[in-house]
């Protein structure tokens, strides 16, 4: 079976076949720098970090760029409160976001542009748009983009002008034609620090977020591209307005192929810096270690919606460690893996399906049950050679076994309840499994007519 994958464009899952063949090109969205990054950055790193690594496994070479926005609104009050330069700010940032990524097993991506380096490519695009007619100059000095004059407007959203108009709680023109019109390039404030201002032939200011990534990936992956991904949140406006920047400059397809990883939510509710409800990953990583926060993340599918809470982590290094035991019992071979092999055949099926992992997971679960049966050196190997295709299962068994998490109180009882839950549900295979996971972690439960107490697995 081939590459199928979901195209957000068309809203379907589609043949994955690149523009050329046995190379794919793909541009991911990455963070602003103003601050640390949080679990919800992660997972997008994460997602995209599987999907860079299974078409690199399934055999092409792959051209990955996930920018870096070094300049925005955000970045300039932070650094004004700090009391630092723009850059000191953003180069102690982009340090921290490599020591996050590079704790959770994220790869680097081919190319990682900073905005602030393309500025010349960007202004490049802004005068196409305007000689084309698509950007124009307001009073304040501002160049906009004019949605109304791009056809396509709102084809990745699936809305038209009039439904995206009816979503805008306030309309605020601010020198625009019209409220959804992104901003090109701003015009420089007398209160702004001279670092955020380049020169220009429409004055002296900084290029809008949204251009960015419009410049950035013409400019390292052509004007049509493979692959471009972010969170499910950038689709409209930022990613929208990409399409409409990009094929508005150039007259051909910007990206092919758009894929959006869901959100973590907490309490049913996106986590995000706006909503104050987040989570940093260097603070998560304080109390679970970086294999257990990338299990979370991978087992669930990357277009899923993933609940956080200290219990599902603690859940997801349970089920980690079940993995790593087998692979302790045994000295796992060093193998290449044969895909005609039927437990690879199939985590290449389920990868194959819009990047499954789910299922893929599913498949690790069922090799290590046969680990476990056959101490089999080359089944382990197996399991640890597809465990890597998710950048899982390449620590040392002994040192992951020994380092465990101690469950709190609260989580413990939080497990039990769940497992009454599938109890009364009838869903016995899940409290088995809530059962065996809490043993696996030194915690043996003990059923009573009067209800469920848990002691130290002695």
């Amino acid at each position: 079976m081939s590459l199928r994958i979901y195209n957000t464009l068309t809203r379907e899952l589609e043949d994955f076949s690149p523009l050329q063949p046995g190379r794919v090109r793909m541009y991911v969205c990455g963070m602003t720098v103003y601050d640390y990054c949080h679990l919800g950055h992660a997972r997008s790193m994460i997602a995209f970090d599987v999907v860079q690594r299974w078409l690199r496994t399934s055999g092409f070479a792959v051209d990955y760029v996930r920018n870096i926005t070094d300049i925005d609104d955000k970045i300039i009050r932070r650094a004004v409160e700090n009391g630092e330069s723009i850059r000191t700010l953003t180069d102690r940032m982009i340090d921290a976001l490599h020591q996050d990524a590079d704790a959770l097993g994220v790869e680097r991506p081919t190319h990682e542009p900073r905005a602030t380096a393309f500025i010349p490519q960007m202004l490049s695009m802004i005068a196409t748009l305007e000689h084309k007619g698509l950007a124009y100059r307001s009073p304040n000095g501002d160049v906009n983009y004019a949605v109304r004059k791009f056809p396509g407007y709102g084809k990745l959203s699936g809305k038209t002008l009039d439904e995206l108009h009816a979503g805008e709680r306030v309309a605020v023109l601010d020198g625009k034609d019209d409220p959804l019109d992104p901003v090109l390039w701003k015009s420089a404030k007398p209160t702004e620090p001279e670092e955020v201002k380049w020169a220009s032939e429409f004055g002296p200011g900084r290029p809008g977020w949204h251009i960015e990534c419009s410049a950035m990936a013409c400019d390292l992956l052509g004007e049509t591209f493979d692959i471009h991904g972010g969170g499910a949140d950038l689709q409209f406006p930022h990613h929208e307005n990409e399409i409409a920047q990009s094929e508005g400059a150039t007259g051909k397809p910007f990206a092919r192929t758009w894929m959006h990883n869901g959100f973590i939510n907490i309490d049913d509710e996106k986590m995000s810096k706006s909503l104050g409800n987040f989570f940093l990953i260097r603070d998560v990583l304080k109390k679970f270690d970086a294999e257990t926060i990338r299990f979370f993340v991978v087992r669930a599918h990357y277009r899923s919606p993933l609940g956080y809470s200290d219990v599902h982590l603690n859940d997801a290094r349970a089920s980690l460690k079940r993995l790593y035991t087998a692979l302790h019992r045994v000295a796992p071979a060093q193998i290449a893996i044969d895909w005609h092999d039927p437990y690879a055949a199939r985590f290449k099926a389920a990868m194959d399906e819009d990047f499954g992992t789910p299922e893929a997971v599913a498949v690790l679960f069922d090799l290590a049950g046969e680990v476990n049966r056959t101490q089999s050196d080359a089944t382990a190997g197996l399991l640890k050679a597809l465990g890597a295709c998710l950048g899982l299962l390449q620590d040392d068994p002994e040192r992951f076994l020994q380092a465990g998490t101690t469950l709190d109180e609260a989580s413990i009882q939080a497990l039990i309840q769940q497992r009454a839950e599938a109890k009364a549900a009838k869903n016995f295979a899940e409290a088995d499994r809530i059962r065996r996971d809490l043993l696996a972690q030194g915690i043996e439960l003990k059923d009573s007519p009067t209800g469920t107490t848990w002691a130290a697995a002695k």
